[in-house]
C-alpha cells in the first residue's frame, strides 16, 4: 500500500503520517529522514521531529537514494519528506533522476507513506531555482497521488482523505 500526505508547511501532515504508519505497521515502522543538515535552524527542526516520534520508529537517514534503502525494509516506511528530497536532488545536480526515482519508489512492494509539501498554493518564486523546485514538487505530487492507494490533504492539523 502506498499512501500520500500532502499539506502546507506546519499543517500537521507529519504527525498524521506518523500515526498512520504506526497503525499500519506489523512491528516497528521505519522513518526515512531525507533532510540534510544545512544550517542551525534546520538542525532545530530535525531535533523537534526526533522528539515527536520518540523511539516508535527505526530511523534511517538518506538524502538521495530512497528506493535503494526502502527495498531493504521489512515493514512500513515513512518517507519524511519528499519535498526535502527534491531539494537535495536539485542541490546535488540530480534533477534528471528525480522522476525515474519516483517511478522506482512507486513500484516497490513495501508499504510506503509519503509526506510532501503543497507548494502549489504559494506565490511564484522570484528566482529560477525556486520556480524549478515548485514545478518539480508539483509534478512529483501528481505522480505520487495518481499511484497511491490513499491520499490525505492536511490543513490546519486536520487530515481529510481525498482519495
Amino acid at each position: 500500500m502506498k499512501t500520500l500526505f500532502i499539506g502546507g508547511i506546519k499543517s500537521g501532515k507529519s504527525r498524521h503520517a506518523e500515526s498512520f504508519a504506526l497503525r499500519h505497521s506489523k512491528k516497528k515502522p521505519y522513518y526515512l529522514a531525507t533532510t540534510e543538515f544545512f544550517d542551525d535552524e534546520m538542525k532545530r527542526r530535525i531535533k523537534r521531529h526526533k522528539k515527536q516520534r520518540k523511539k516508535r520508529f527505526r530511523t534511517i537517514e538518506e538524502p538521495l537514494k530512497l528506493a535503494k534503502v526502502i527495498k531493504k525494509c521489512d515493514d512500513v516506511v515513512l518517507v519524511e519528506d519528499m519535498s526535502m528530497w527534491i531539494n537535495n536532488m536539485l542541490y546535488h545536480g540530480k534533477e534528471k533522476k528525480i522522476y525515474k526515482e519516483v517511478e522506482k519508489l512507486l513500484k516497490l512492494e513495501q508499504d510506503v507513506v509519503f509526506v510532501i509539501n503543497n507548494v502549489g498554493e504559494s506565490v511564484i518564486g522570484q528566482n529560477a531555482l525556486v520556480r524549478k523546485f515548485c514545478d518539480v514538487n508539483g509534478i512529483v505530487s501528481q505522480k505520487l497521488s495518481h499511484k497511491c492507494d490513499a491520499v490525505y490533504n492536511v490543513v490546519a492539523g486536520i487530515a481529510q482523505r481525498i482519495r
